[in-house]
């Protein structure tokens, strides 16, 4: 489910006071950094995101993961004991930590927390669910965040009111949104793959066209970028699986071409072909597709 994972983490990133204000309830937060969540363990693990705010006079973290099913090895809770340990040891901060269940029937048995009972040695650790079918979708297209209504086909919809008349309205909430025309194809695109959880694509490519957005859609959002960069991806898993860091490199550099103008980082291209581990290049691959900017991505190099 890469796909998913990838437009939530773009998303956040872009729009991180949105999720704030939609897990914590709250709009007094000052968001201060959005952080690289790459930690380095035995086995990598990799929080989708984390954003350190001021919250009053208090610093804190916020985590955020989002899931499109039910994660069984681990099983939610262990993974949650690690990413907040990790954060908690790597910041010194305290955490509000959230899941979002993306999928319907996803997350039904995370109870949203871990506990051991061990006399002399108990454990608690708790955060916060939120499966997006038990969100009241109305609620959340009436506050016209822009982060937002790309998940809001996958909430809730007003009682009385079938599926496919409820994608209908997200998809119109959306169009209607006051911002320029470039940023809202890009949303609406994130949209029309997000409602892939959730419905038929069929009825999916049907509403937009019927509404003509499609051919937008498909011809100036991320949504088109992402196909390209999927075509990228297989290529460099190839050229890795053969060996072929020469390959790796080059795939690695289209992708950073498609999202950002590598003229304005003139070094970054010998830095990158002077890598030899190519696992190393595989990483570098979902960096380069997930990164917000070059600058991230070098700091990554670094």
């Amino acid at each position: 489910m890469a796909e998913y994972d990838t437009i939530s983490k773009h998303l956040i990133q872009n729009y991180p006071k949105d999720f704030i204000r939609f897990t914590l309830a709250r709009d007094d937060v000052e968001v201060l950094d959005i952080l690289d969540t790459g930690q380095t363990t035995v086995k990598a693990q990799y929080p989708d995101s984390l954003i350190r705010v001021r919250i009053g006079e208090e610093e804190a973290l916020i985590h955020h993961e989002f899931q499109t099913t039910d994660s069984t090895d681990p099983p939610m809770p262990f993974r949650m004991v690690g990413y907040i340990g990790r954060a908690i040891e790597q910041h010194r901060l305290p955490i509000y930590s959230n899941v979002i269940y993306l999928r319907p029937n996803a997350g039904k048995n995370d109870l949203g927390y871990y506990v051991q009972e061990l006399a002399g040695y108990q454990i608690a650790i708790q955060y916060r669910v939120v499966r997006l079918t038990e969100v009241e979708g109305q609620r959340v297209l009436d506050s016209g965040h822009s982060g937002l209504l790309p998940f809001t086909p996958l909430m809730k919809p007003p009682e009385g009111m079938d599926s496919e008349l409820w994608l209908r309205a997200c998809i119109h909430a959306t169009n209607a949104l006051p911002i320029d025309d470039a940023i809202k194809v890009d949303i609406l695109g994130n949209l029309m793959i997000l409602s892939g959880l959730g419905y038929e694509s069929t009825t999916i490519n049907r509403i937009l066209s019927q509404e003509g957005l499609m051919d937008a859609i498909m011809r100036e959002s991320s949504f088109a970028q992402y196909i390209k960069q999927q075509g990228i991806e297989q290529g460099i898993k190839q050229g890795i699986e053969q060996g072929n860091r020469e390959r790796a490199i080059e795939d690695i550099l289209d992708v950073l071409a498609i999202r950002f103008d590598l003229s304005t980082a003139p070094l970054l291209s010998a830095r990158i072909a002077a890598i030899e581990d190519l696992q190393r290049l595989k990483q570098l691959l979902h960096s380069a597709i997930q990164v917000s900017n070059l600058e991230a991505f070098g700091r990554l190099l670094d």
